[in-house]
């Protein structure tokens, strides 16, 4: 990093020395302090002054009521989507990253489990917390602690039909949250360690109590006096612990913001409220700035968690203008263009390139999705700034809860956008070719926080192919993180990518101690941007093997032909000295073949340009044998195998596939190439 970013760094380090200093010195928040601060002399009067009276417009107030369930009425199946992650949360059951996780309806929830190795996490204080073991992951307690389920509890009563249902959803609120606190005291426990996780929880505490504002259950105060009391606690908390520190921070310090600025406007009366919304909303325009390129790609380097910066962002700013607090107009203008950005990379169905780390995180758990859908940020985009550019599909149901029924009626008005075009996002690092049910989505820029790393992968001139909506050829994903630091390394390593390995090296070194680290040593860049009417060009270069005795450059052109239907992609080395070079292409699954293409087949792949002069007798056929997706040909000269490999589709998943490899020995300068001819 550059002498600046440490500097500042440091300086952010003594800062939040001092925060903490003064917050060990603060009282902790109590029922005193609490009637003080809403102006109270009973504990009673605070379930009128808190829960009646609101003038917030927030999408979560009881007057947003109406409009949101007028949209859910309208929308195929939504009110049973609702119904049933409702009664999910009802049979306290969740779903950890593809593992059903459940304690039934009413009992005692074991937050601190770890369920994948049956282990608890101990209750001490955190400054003891042995977060980092080997063989446990504390995201898995974090997915049911951040009280998504809160949430789905208060969507269910808005929705329910009887009041016997709305009683049920309230009574299961109030049980679950205080179990909740009971069960994990502040600065206790796995859950006190992240200030992200508290931040996000906090917020969803905080926007289900609006919800149930008029439910007999919740308006008691031996309920709302503990809770408000919570809610003061984890911003006290956030504030304290703010995760700034880093040389260059990231998605954990706008989390941290968006908490403080939900639970700040909803409850402008808790102590610290006004200060920590100023912080809030300065540092969310600050970091808009930081963390969103002006083209409106996230700074993390991986496109999956471009899906949670626009989530975290846009939450901020429809609570904040649901109170009356503008972000600004350079705020607003760079978070629409994260809804363009989305667009412009997701397929057909919607399903996004898993570029960089997925860890499958979301703010909007409002429905169940593939950890790779995008999908639904077009529609909310086009329905939250009425821009034509993303109209047409499909009204999602987050931007019903959302947005309610103007936003519906405004998402209806417009017109159908055209279909996205192929595009290059130069600061990204991303570049689309796409047409004719084909989506290429390549990897070539810095990487990510500004050349820390961060969620970035080894992935310079790397790819992921989308035909017909689907993967097809995929990146190998993430797997997990600090459970298996092996695993983690492997997952982003260059073998787990479709890019050349020349010798065997990576294109930036991987520190096994440093598992959020990747240094800027491959320098990818564009060379040439060339879409056209009937085909793209894209050349890209990256320089990751200079250091190895024999330098070697790379360059790779991906010519994609809409008129023949066909990819080629071609390489170049530049460089001296021999070298065991091997490309890999990773599939999803293991449905692929070795064939003798047909005549019509390599006549194809021979009219495409950048292609090789001639092709190996035999092709790689995938997709299933009834309905292949199409045929790779390979060129003449190259060694090509099958061979067992892993793909992550998801965090915490990891299951059987295959991937080809094609390797030569060769001395710079050379060119290697294939053709991927579609069905």
């Amino acid at each position: 990093m550059a002498p600046g970013a440490l500097a500042k760094s440091a300086v952010r380090r003594v800062q939040k020395v001092a925060r903490q200093a003064l917050y060990r010195r603060r009282e902790q928040v109590d029922e005193a302090q609490l009637l003080e601060s809403f102006g109270a002399t009973r504990a009673e009067d605070l379930v009128t002054l808190a829960l009646d009276h609101r003038t917030s417009r927030a999408w979560c107030e009881l007057s947003q009521r109406e409009s949101a369930r007028a949209a859910i009425q309208k929308l195929p199946g939504a009110k049973v989507r609702t119904l049933e992650r409702a009664e999910q949360a009802l049979r306290q059951e969740w779903d950890v990253f593809g593992m059903k996780v459940a304690f039934g309806e009413g009992k005692p929830v074991d937050w601190s489990l770890e369920p994948v190795s049956g282990r608890q996490y101990p209750v001490d204080p955190v400054e003891r917390m042995p977060l980092h073991v080997t063989g446990m992951d504390p995201k898995y307690p974090w997915v049911m602690a951040r009280l998504d389920s809160a949430l789905a509890l208060a969507q269910g009563a808005w929705v329910a039909d009887t009041e016997a249902e709305r009683s049920r959803f309230a009574t299961a609120f109030v049980a679950q949250t205080l179990d909740f606190l009971q069960a994990n005291p502040v600065g206790m426990g796995v859950h006190w360690t992240c200030p992200m996780e508290i931040a996000l929880r906090a917020a969803n505490i905080a926007q289900a109590l609006v919800m149930f504002a008029d439910a007999p259950e919740v308006r008691r105060p031996e309920f709302l006096v503990p809770v408000l009391g919570a809610l003061a606690e984890h911003c006290a908390w956030v504030e304290a612990h703010l995760e700034d520190t880093s040389a260059v921070p990231n998605n954990h310090l706008v989390s941290n913001y968006v908490g403080l600025a939900v639970v700040g406007l909803l409850f402008p009366e808790l102590p610290g409220a006004p200060r920590q919304v100023a912080l809030a909303a300065n540092g969310l325009r600050t970091q808009m700035e930081a963390q969103v390129h002006p083209e409106g790609t996230s700074f993390e380097g991986s496109i999956p968690y471009h899906r949670l910066s626009v989530e975290l962002f846009t939450l901020a700013f429809l609570v904040a203008r649901g109170a009356g607090v503008s972000m600004g107009p350079a705020y607003e203008a760079r978070l629409r263009l994260m809804f363009v950005a989305a667009r412009a990379w997701s397929s057909e169905a919607g399903l996004a390139p898993q570029i960089g780390d997925n860890d499958s995180g979301r703010v909007f758990p409002f429905q169940e999705r593939e950890d790779g859908d995008h999908s639904y940020l077009a529609g909310l985009g086009a329905a939250l700034f009425n821009d034509a550019g993303l109209g047409g599909g499909v009204f999602p149901d987050e931007a019903a809860w959302l947005l309610g029924d103007a936003g519906l009626v405004r998402f209806n008005a417009l017109p159908v956008a055209p279909a996205p075009a192929s595009v290059s996002f130069s600061e990204g690092g991303f570049h689309i070719l796409r047409g004719e049910g084909v989506v290429l989505t390549v990897s070539a820029g810095k990487q990510g926080q500004r050349g820390v790393g961060g969620h970035s992968h080894n992935d310079k001139l790397s790819f992921e192919l989308h035909l017909a909506g689907r993967p097809v050829i995929v990146d190998s994903g993430t797997g997990s993180y600090t459970r298996d630091p092996a695993l983690r390394n492997a997952m982003r390593s260059t073998a787990a990518h479709n890019t050349l390995q020349v010798d065997g090296a990576e294109q930036a070194p991987l520190d096994p101690a440093r598992l959020f680290a990747l240094p800027e040593d491959a320098r990818a860049r564009v060379v040439a941007f060339q879409p056209g009417a009937k085909h793209d060009r894209l050349v890209v270069r990256h320089d990751g093997y200079r250091h190895l005795p024999a330098p070697v450059g790379i360059e790779r052109t991906f010519f994609l032909d809409r008129h023949v239907r066909a990819l080629a992609v071609g390489d170049r080395l530049v460089g001296t000295g021999r070298h065991e070079v091997v490309g890999r292409l990773h599939l999803p699954d293991a449905q692929a073949r070795w064939c003798q293409p047909a005549a019509e087949v390599v006549a194809r792949a021979g009219r495409v340009q950048e292609g090789p002069e001639a092709f190996d007798a035999r092709a790689l056929e995938i997709g299933p044998a009834d309905a292949p997706a199409g045929w790779v040909l390979f060129g003449r000269g190259l060694e090509t195998l099958l061979v067992p490999s892993r793909y992550s589709p998801a965090y915490g998943r990891v299951v059987p596939a295959v991937s080809v490899e094609f390797r030569r020995q060769l001395t710079p300068p050379a060119w290697l190439g294939w053709v991927f001819v579609f069905r």
